[in-house]
């Protein structure tokens, strides 16, 4: 019996769909904006797993919560139920919207997971690059969640993936010496003026400014590109002050790879970053 790539394709796709419940594009928000909305997988049956939360990068400018790769079937295959959210973009609205959407995304998981499969007390905050500092500043400033109802007890976990900005001004400094050593002219909407174009908005959506011992801050792990200056030194810093704060942390820098490689290849089987978050999740799900 022949099978063409047709039907192959056709098999491939009909088993990874049985794997996996989705329910795609559900509001979280009162009179939703088109991008107030979030993605919900979860395996057949699925019944108190832990939930993995993903916020999505692109410079808080662009990006989508399609923009999962592989999470959504390693971590169902793994046995968790998996959410991807959208939230409102710059510039047509100030960071601070942006991080109140977030927050308002795990607001309506916390409240909303035990009806897609999920546990509501054992939540983990992800994201990539931009996603990164959202993820590891409502994971540290308890304002945001504490205003959607979530407290940081339901947080096991938080896992910022390669990003360059848990200390604002350290960011600012650094691009603008180097565009200043090179002669290079300065970015017309760079993260000066991304985080309001004043120097005390700058450190407090700084994650290292509310690393704090006493919040119960949940456990980190950073993941970075390896040989790259600046993210290595923002996980370096965050690091630092999270240890200070006496709340449990792994930094793990990745070599040989890029920014988006280390983000599309989480949850490859060969993948040293892969290893180290699963190693991470067994370890704090014993907790």
């Amino acid at each position: 019996m022949r099978i063409t790539f047709a039907l192959l394709a056709l098999l491939t796709s009909t088993a990874v769909s049985q794997a996996q419940d989705v329910k795609r594009d559900i509001p979280y928000a009162d009179k939703p904006h088109e991008r107030q909305v979030l993605d919900v997988y979860a395996p057949p049956g699925a019944k108190g797993l832990p939930v993995v939360f993903w916020i999505h990068g692109g410079g808080w400018q662009a990006g989508d919560k399609k923009d999962v790769q592989l999470k959504p079937k390693v971590f169902t295959d793994r046995g968790f139920v998996f959410v991807a959210a959208n939230y409102r973009l710059l510039p047509t609205v100030e960071m601070g919207d942006i991080v109140r959407d977030v927050a308002k995304a795990v607001g309506w998981t916390h409240k909303r997971a035990a009806e897609y499969g999920g546990d509501p007390s054992r939540l983990y905050v992800m994201g990539h690059s931009a996603g990164a500092q959202l993820a590891a500043f409502v994971c540290t400033d308890e304002r945001y969640l504490k205003a959607e109802g979530v407290p940081f007890a339901a947080l096991k976990g938080c896992v910022p993936v390669d990003g360059d900005t848990y200390d604002v001004p350290a960011i600012i400094a650094t691009a603008e010496a180097r565009w200043q050593a090179h002669g290079l002219p300065r970015a017309k909407f760079g993260h000066r003026e991304k985080f309001g174009n004043d120097p005390a908005k700058h450190k407090d959506f700084s994650a290292v400014t509310h690393a704090t011992k006493g919040k119960g801050v949940p456990p980190f792990l950073l993941l970075h590109v390896a040989d790259h200056p600046d993210v290595s030194a923002q996980a370096a810093r965050l690091g630092s002050v999270l240890k200070e704060a006496g709340v449990p942390v792994t930094v793990f820098g990745a070599r040989e790879t890029t920014h988006n490689k280390l983000n599309a290849d989480l949850g490859k089987e060969d993948d040293p970053a892969t290893k180290a978050l699963f190693e991470f999740l067994d370890k704090t799900l014993k907790k």
